[in-house]
């Protein structure tokens, strides 16, 4: 069951990343992991989680158990390796990582345009729009863009941006007062948490 040269077929990206079996060059390294009473077994003698070890050693444990000797933590003094299979390792790390980045929540950022002249009606329409996307945990960007003259109008922008803050309070509340950017006026709202 002992594998022989058993790092040579494993050029991955994670070959640099970590390193296994003989590419493990210094003498002493601290053992550790889950499964010290089967390594017991291989050294014939007991075998405790964190103790330090002769790196030939462990090697030849590994090797004896079918296994790899992995080098997981390379700046610690003296270096932390564990004795496992090196493949379920590099399954599972980037299974965790795949769990990790899902559980991470993903800010949607939903814009809405505004004019300065915008009427009621389209005001009324952004508005359900605004009010849904928010429903929906997004943040709502919302803005006005002045084009040419319009510019002068800067004041009825921001009443209007007001205005649509007052009436999505109970939805979200404004990041910050809305403030010019080149030609347009923005404001983000955050979506308020529900209590569960």
């Amino acid at each position: 069951m002992a594998r022989g040269n058993f790092s040579n077929n494993r050029r991955t990206d994670n070959q640099s990343q970590f390193r296994v079996n003989e590419n493990i060059r210094i003498p002493e390294i601290r053992l550790v992991g889950d499964n010290m009473d089967d390594i017991s077994r291989a050294a014939g003698k007991t075998i405790e989680a964190g103790n330090v070890y002769q790196t030939r050693q462990a090697r030849e444990w590994a090797e004896e158990l079918g296994m790899d000797l992995v080098e997981i933590s390379p700046n610690a003094k003296p270096p932390v390796c564990k004795i496992i299979d090196y493949n379920k390792f590099l399954y599972e790390k980037k299974k965790r990582e795949k769990e990790l980045k899902s559980k991470t929540s993903k800010t949607v950022i939903k814009e809405i345009r505004f004019g300065p002249n915008t009427d009621d009606h389209d005001f009324e329409f952004k508005l359900r729009h605004a009010q849904k996307f928010l429903e929906e945990g997004a943040k709502v960007k919302a803005y006005v863009m002045f084009r040419g003259r319009s510019i002068v109008f800067k004041e009825r922008g921001e009443l209007l941006l007001l205005k649509f803050l007052k009436e999505l309070e109970e939805f979200g509340s404004a990041e910050m007062l809305p403030k010019m950017e080149g030609r347009r006026m923005t404001v983000i709202i955050s979506p308020k948490k529900k209590a569960k």
